[in-house]
């Protein structure tokens, strides 16, 4: 059995993740604007009632005790359905921002 080489893509995350590029002060002050919005419009979509109902375990009731805390809500979930609630609160009123600044005529200034 010889293991055959991986993919180049692999290799390039790879390169990635072991040897970062350094990264100017302005792209990190960006990155910092960019989860402080994600956050923002993730607590924000607690007040909406059709994400709300979008939220949680498959099954009500089945948590973990040490699961995946889904930022606002007291659920502790699996990996992957914390990763689904989390990315679904993001989403639902990140969205609305984008498709409103197209709206707007805002994307000339993108």
């Amino acid at each position: 059995n010889v293991r055959p080489a991986p993919d180049n893509l692999l290799v390039e995350i790879a390169d990635f993740v072991c040897h970062p590029p350094e990264f100017s002060a302005l792209a990190y002050k960006t990155a910092q604007y960019s989860l402080l919005d994600s956050l923002g419009c993730g607590l924000l979509t607690l007040n909406y009632p059709d994400c709300v109902r979008m939220l949680g375990p498959v099954v009500e009731g089945a948590e973990m005790q040490n699961g995946v805390c889904v930022p606002g809500t007291s659920y502790r979930l699996d990996p992957v359905q914390a990763a689904f609630n989390i990315g679904t609160m993001i989403r639902w009123l990140d969205y609305n921002d984008t498709w409103l600044a197209a709206e707007w005529g805002l994307g000339q200034w993108w």
